[in-house]
């Protein structure tokens, strides 16, 4: 990727560059170690995927790393993950035997290095024990990526012991903030412009994934891009398809992946293949790993692009399709609203009928649809870029050793 951040600045603006740099300097000759619980699948593994060679190529030693666990282990933290998002869950003196074994093997096996220790989401926490008493040379972070607004009490019991152990703490959305003894900073997700999953398409290659797929591109087509989860609510989406079509013709995609860190996906999905039942223009499209030019074509042909979920941390799927200029209509939960301006960067709604009557809107109002789309790339492009994402956390980890700076995040 060597040359790669330069590219940026036909998108952001050369100052936008340099003070990237700037800022990498300051930090020195100072490490970073990133871990989380997978490489493959999901938003958090995406951005370290684009973020670490960039910061590498700032100049900032930077690092991933994976914890390892059991089927058994990853069922329990997606207990976790639902419980956090407010689902009633239920753990049994096993989960918790079953979470610590795992950390203490993790503990005893991963490599610490780095002089910012970056861990990311719930299921590596407890490695927060691998700190040495009185270091005070290394700095821990813990990122938190997922709705945080309402968690369940029990778990967020359970995690603030080891959250309060960090130098500091980073959430998407300020809904998210909980009272802690540890500093906070908001710091919101981004997309990467120049990823393939991004960056600008040929039309032979967008019609040519609809080929592939049996798209008929002349059909107006709805979609919605995700992980095959319950709190993504697919089968609320073929609901809204079901709505939209008595009133305007159209076909429904539902594409995403699954995440090895993610046990419920294979159940989601049977279940929404099911109420799709056999209809010719609902595509359930599960795409492996790597799927990134299919998600930008699918994106770009698609009239609107829905994001219904019932919980979210952020959602970058919304503003990936905002990005390429397609009007959005999403769930105002999570961090969606951030990226949102009801009415001027795409549409927010609460329920079923709701987002059915924006959908319909759209169709019948083209119009609409490249007013919003228009006016959502430039919200995209102002605050929800990799290169602003980087810049918050060069100066995050900065503001960890110079404490005596005011920065602002």
């Amino acid at each position: 990727m060597a040359g790669i951040i330069r590219k940026y600045t036909d998108i952001v603006g050369e100052s936008v560059i340099e003070e990237l740099f700037i800022l990498a300097e300051r930090f020195g000759d100072r490490t970073v170690q990133n871990v989380n619980s997978t490489a493959v699948g999901g938003g958090v593994a995406e951005i370290l995927n684009r973020m670490v060679p960039l910061l590498n190529e700032l100049g900032v030693s930077t690092t991933w790393d994976v914890i390892k666990g059991g089927e058994r282990f990853f069922e329990v933290t997606k207990k976790m993950h639902n419980a956090l998002h407010a689902c009633q869950v239920e753990f049994t003196p096993e989960d918790w035997d079953v979470f610590a074994e795992t950390t203490e093997a993790n503990v005893e096996t991963m490599d610490i290095t780095g002089d910012v220790v970056f861990i990311h989401d719930s299921q590596p926490i407890g490695l927060i024990k691998k700190r040495r008493e009185n270091d005070n040379d290394s700095k821990w972070v813990w990122r938190c990526h997922v709705d945080f607004s309402s968690p369940d009490p029990v778990v967020w019991k359970f995690l603030k012991k080891f959250i309060e152990k960090y130098d500091a703490s980073v959430f998407s959305a300020p809904q998210f903030s909980k009272p802690l003894k540890t500093r906070q900073a908001l710091i919101s997700p981004s997309i990467d412009p120049l990823s393939p999953k991004n960056r600008e398409l040929k039309d032979s290659e967008i019609s040519g994934v609809l080929e592939r797929f049996n798209i008929d591109p002349e059909l107006p087509i709805i979609t919605q891009i995700s992980r095959f989860d319950y709190l993504k609510d697919p089968v609320g989406v073929v609901e809204v398809y079901r709505i939209v079509k008595k009133s305007v013709d159209c076909q429904l995609i539902l594409a995403g992946g699954g995440a090895t860190d993610d046990p419920e996906g294979e159940a989601v999905l049977a279940h929404v293949r099911e109420a799709a039942g056999d209809d010719p223009h609902i595509h359930v499209l599960l795409l492996p790993p790597a799927s990134d030019i299919e998600i930008n074509a699918l994106q770009r042909a698609s009239a609107v692009v829905l994001q219904k979920s019932l919980r979210e941390g952020f959602g970058l799927t919304v503003a990936e399709a905002l990005w390429k200029s397609r009007p959005v209509v999403a769930s105002a939960v999570g961090g969606i609203p951030l990226q949102i301006a009801h009415e001027y960067s795409g549409l927010l709604s609460y329920t079923i009928e709701g987002t059915a009557f924006w959908v319909k809107q759209i169709l019948q109002n083209p119009e609409l649809g490249e007013k919003l789309g228009r006016n959502g790339r430039e919200h995209i492009r102002n605050n929800f870029l990799i290169t602003r994402h980087i810049r918050e956390y060069l100066l995050l980890f900065h503001s960890l050793y110079h404490e005596e700076d005011v920065v602002h995040l």
